[in-house]
């Protein structure tokens, strides 16, 4: 159906409070019955607007469930990736990085989001592209960012940060996410989660610390 000619001037910053009430009512009816089958007419009923109003927001159903992954993303990047570039302590920053970032990425919400980005990448390679820039890919350069700094101090040794940065977070994820993406395990707990991690940073430590700057390789401390 053709959505309706409407005069779309409005403020739709992210302090828009019509704007994130939209976005909080899709996102409830996309997790509950999957992109495909949602609609514009559910989504404002959920969201307690008139369809009129939510045209005039988004023009259409994708540029809203593009609107939810950016937001999204930036978000859960923004809360796992907050650290100090300049802290010395690079296990224990990797560390507290490492466990944030699992356990973000194992939450409901972002499975939810990502099963349903996967479902529909091949035909909306939008949303794909969307979802990893504002999502793994800002994530990989805050790390890199990290790294340089430390690769000047001469603490760090990296030939090319960027895969280092991508190898730590796949380390990371490993055993903890795919399980719970396809169903197969629960969440996996926070011992599991800082074990994992802890494995992470230890083979990260002795592939690329220098240790004639002193270093230390050992098993970092949980947080």
């Amino acid at each position: 159906m053709t959505p309706p000619v409407l005069d779309r001037t409005v403020d739709d910053s992210d302090d828009s409070a019509k704007r994130r009430q939209i976005i909080e009512g899709a996102r409830s009816v996309f997790m509950a019955v999957g992109y495909d089958a949602a609609s514009m007419g559910e989504i404002a009923k959920v969201a307690g607007v008139s369809k009129g109003t939510l045209y005039v927001y988004f023009k259409d159903k994708d540029e809203l469930f593009e609107a939810i992954v950016a937001k999204e993303c930036q978000f859960h990047a923004e809360e796992a990736f907050d650290f100090d570039p300049a802290n010395p302590d690079i296990a224990g920053t990797l560390t507290r990085m490492g466990v944030i970032f699992v356990k973000v990425m194992c939450t409901p919400e972002r499975l939810s989001t990502l099963r349903t980005v996967l479902a529909i990448a091949d035909r909306k390679p939008e949303v794909g592209r969307i979802f990893y820039e504002t999502g793994p890919a800002r994530g990989i350069a805050k790390l890199v960012r990290y790294f340089e700094v430390h690769i000047k101090a001469g603490r760090l040794e990296i030939e090319d940060c960027e895969v280092a940065a991508a190898q730590f977070m796949e380390s990371c994820l490993a055993t903890t996410l795919k399980p719970v993406l396809f169903n197969f395990a629960a969440m996996p707990t926070q011992k599991r989660i800082e074990h994992v991690v802890g494995i992470a940073v230890t083979a990260f430590m002795a592939a690329y610390a220098n240790r004639g700057a002193g270093t230390s390789v050992c098993a970092p401390q949980r947080p």
